[in-house]
């Protein structure tokens, strides 16, 4: 499965502009952060910025757009998480956080690719 998260500056109106211009069914929708399904194997995430800091780092995650922050992420299930971690640490991938179980229940390492982009890879806990 392939997850695209958006960072968003206000998570209401991002919910209530994606609502309306994809209706698609929602899979998650909590506080903070909303997730629609777009097929069976994607989904489209949205989050607040603002809630980033614990994964980007607090440099990264206090960044607003225009200091040049990431405002999305790569999030990809992977069958064999370890391998997907080694091999992203052989590239020279830049880790932000390292693998851990994360709040919602996967275990996730975020990195940075060469341009600067968020990829997570992930399994299910």
């Amino acid at each position: 499965m392939l997850l695209t998260i958006l960072y968003v500056t206000d998570l209401p109106r991002a919910r209530a502009f994606y609502d309306a211009a994809l209706a698609l069914e929602k899979t998650v929708d909590v506080p903070v952060y909303v997730e629609y399904r777009v097929n069976s194997g994607a989904r489209l995430g949205l989050m607040p910025q603002a809630n980033t800091r614990h994964f980007l780092g607090d440099r990264l995650g206090a960044m607003k757009p225009a200091d040049g922050c990431p405002r999305g992420e790569i999030y990809l299930h992977v069958p064999d998480l370890q391998a997907a971690v080694t091999r992203l640490q052989r590239l020279g991938a830049t880790c932000t956080s390292p693998l851990a179980r994360r709040d919602w229940g996967d275990h996730a390492a975020y990195f940075l690719d060469p341009d600067g982009y968020v990829l997570v890879v992930a399994a299910p806990a």
